[in-house]
């Protein structure tokens, strides 16, 4: 049942069916000041960073997408060669389907064979914490497929709507918190398209957690995933007046950086180039994460996400030419112009 499950989200997914109801994106609201007259070289500018110990190419993660079915093998495995080619860091999916079901579902140890020098993320729902998996599930993960560190997913309005949802949220934060104190290995804890506020990040941080991916609404909505799923008509209604629920990426963002002035931050949730990237990382991301949109290329080949990202990047470079820019640092500090926020 649980991979018929996650193989209904991607085939929703890449229907577009599970897009927000509202129209726009908020990283729209958000202008740079246009600098005439830049005065660095465009072919010299550094888009390198450091994420979890190793040096990048760009700062972009392919964020978490599907780790169910079968089909999942080969979307992980374009994804695993492009991103090893392209020098940028690759999340999974949820893990859960190969620890309970065996066999790897496309989460093996040939995807750190694929990729062997890049920052590499396993992926585990915070609900599973509550369901009798701890120290030794997440351990297993991180050693399934050589991750660098552990995503713990949080998402209350998926399971919320689901039809099978996982519903007892109890004590969780206090259960992430042993995790990151006795895993040895970095925590990183995201949402899924609903946001994650200052105050819940602050909180994490304090508890040992590394990484706050704030993944913010803009993007996918889970809501709108499992309204089309959904066994009878109250159950889709239900879901459906939650679709563009949560904090948008852009105000999340801010907020989360002002209150975790030192943890490193992901920017996903909306991201659709690499304008938008520019902007996350201007607003407090040190990586920014995408995923459905770039699941169509993932499906194809691992050229085609190649060429996907290497147009991201030369858009990001482009947008730090035109700022001014000459550094990923320089963009945090570049002028805004016609918004709201700082």
């Amino acid at each position: 049942m649980l991979q018929d499950r996650k193989s209904q989200h991607l085939d929703i997914v890449i229907s577009g069916r599970a897009n927000r109801s509202t129209g726009g994106s908020a990283f729209d609201d958000i202008a740079f000041e246009h600098v005439a007259l830049p005065e660095i070289a465009l072919d010299q500018i550094s888009l390198s960073t450091q994420f979890l110990g190793k040096r990048i190419k760009a700062p972009l993660i392919v964020s978490s997408m599907t780790g169910g079915p079968e089909r999942a093998a080969e979307i992980n495995r374009n994804i695993a060669i492009a991103c090893e080619q392209l020098n940028i860091a690759m999340a999974v999916g949820s893990q859960r389907v190969a620890l309970e079901a065996g066999g790897s579902s496309g989460l093996g140890q040939d995807l750190r064979q694929l990729a062997p020098s890049i920052p590499l993320l396993g992926n585990l729902g915070a609900a599973q914490l509550n369901k009798g998996y701890g120290l030794d599930e997440a351990r297993r993960a991180i050693e399934m497929i050589g991750a660098d560190a552990l995503i713990i997913h949080l998402n209350p309005l998926q399971e919320a709507v689901q039809p099978e949802g996982d519903r007892d949220w109890r004590d969780l934060l206090s259960k992430i918190g042993a995790l990151a104190a006795g895993l040895g290995a970095p925590v990183v804890v995201k949402e899924v398209g609903s946001g994650i506020s200052a105050g819940l990040a602050r909180r994490l941080v304090d508890l040992g957690v590394a990484v706050i991916d704030v993944a913010g609404a803009g993007g996918t909505s889970w809501a709108a995933v499992e309204s089309e799923r959904a066994h009878t008509a109250r159950q889709a209604a239900v879901a459906r007046a939650f679709i563009d629920w949560g904090q948008d990426t852009p105000s999340a963002l801010s907020a989360v950086r002002a209150s975790c002035p030192e943890t490193t931050l992901i920017g996903s949730g909306g991201i659709r180039d690499g304008i938008d990237a520019a902007k996350a990382i201007r607003l407090g991301a040190d990586m920014v994460g995408q995923a459905a949109g770039v699941l169509a290329a993932a499906m194809d080949s691992a050229d085609a996400v190649i060429e996907h990202f290497e147009i991201i990047i030369e858009q990001l470079r482009v947008a730090c030419f035109c700022t001014g820019s000459g550094s990923l640092a320089d963009l945090r500090k570049a002028r805004l112009a016609g918004s709201r926020l700082p």
